[in-house]
């Protein structure tokens, strides 16, 4: 027998919903027949599945552990140990945590998220470093697994917020989905750049080439979103011609910040996808996500982040420029 008591991370979920993800090796028909026959219990009584979790809910598994293990699938390792000394020789520096969210500062060249299965991610980097630190184990983690909450390109370094608990990942994610927490970027790009200026225009994502176009008025196509982005000028280097920016996401699309400078005829320093020129080597996008900001007079669980900031360095190649 297999006893899960919950915890606020698995609160207010459905129970047939947590069992799937639980067992996601099982069938959902073979789990409401599991239930049906009392193979499940919930506080040792017969459930339907639809009962909404609380804290301090005890679920029971009937399963002997060859039957357990098959369903768990606890061969998939959340992290694959093969991989272990990649993670801790990755440079990841940690800005901030707590015991709900981690803000994180990417290196540049880092996967946010895998899309193969051999990749070497973020994402996965956060879950070796919880695990090794102590504040989530293999068990912990078949209920419910950390995971950033937003993403950046590969070659874009810097701030990455990553979610501890279930309330973080809920509280982030709606500040980010509704853009009441403030992001800004900074960069270097071709030319001089004197005023500061809202950028507005529409943007149109190509799949198969992994580039957006941008048109400044309405295309009046379903494939264009609008977006906006507002820059502000820090410093120009006369001698190499360049200005570095600081940049605030109005919208978020891919590689908006990128396609929009360069639409004006000011390419980031080494996007060669946008125009921009090798620059001492460079040849990627020399974009960092800077500083986040968050609204005052937060509620909730992460109230005590109510109007502070956070800052993750400039990575050396910008120094070196």
């Amino acid at each position: 027998m297999k006893e899960i008591v919950i915890d606020k991370n698995q609160e207010s979920k459905r129970l047939d919903s947590f069992l799937k993800a639980y067992l996601s090796e099982a069938t959902g028909s073979f789990i409401y027949k599991m239930l049906r026959k009392k193979n499940i219990t919930l506080n040792d009584k017969k459930a339907d599945g639809k009962e909404k979790l609380k804290v301090g809910d005890s679920i029971k598994i009937y399963f002997s552990d060859e039957t357990f293990d098959k369903f768990v699938g606890k061969k998939n390792s959340p992290v694959n140990e093969k991989k272990s000394s990649s993670y801790e020789k990755l440079s990841v520096e940690i800005v901030y945590e707590d015991d709900n969210v981690i803000f994180v500062n990417k290196p540049a060249g880092l996967l946010s998220q895998k899309a193969d299965k051999e990749d070497i991610s973020l994402n996965d980097w956060l879950i070796y470093y919880l695990l090794n630190k102590g504040s989530v184990t293999q068990e912990s983690l078949l209920t419910y697994k950390p995971s950033i909450c937003n993403r950046l390109d590969r070659n874009t370094s810097g701030l990455v917020i990553c979610a501890k608990s279930l309330s973080g990942a809920r509280e982030m994610n709606q500040m980010l989905k509704d853009r009441t927490l403030d992001k800004f970027y900074r960069t270097l790009v071709s030319g001089r750049i004197t005023d500061s200026i809202r950028l507005k225009g529409y943007l149109y994502k190509d799949e198969n080439k992994n580039k957006v176009f941008i048109k400044e008025t309405d295309p009046k196509d379903d494939r264009y979103s609008y977006i906006e982005t507002e820059y502000k000028p820090l410093k120009y280097y006369e001698k190499s011609d360049l200005t570095m920016l600081e940049v605030k996401l109005i919208t978020g699309k891919p590689h908006q910040i990128r396609a929009h400078l360069s639409s004006i005829g000011h390419p980031l320093i080494g996007d060669i996808k946008y125009g921009g020129k090798k620059y001492n080597g460079i040849n990627y996008q020399l974009l960092h996500s800077y500083r986040i900001h968050f609204p005052d007079n937060m509620s909730g669980e992460l109230e005590y982040l109510s109007g502070r900031e956070f800052i993750a360095k400039l990575p050396s190649v910008f120094e070196g420029i």
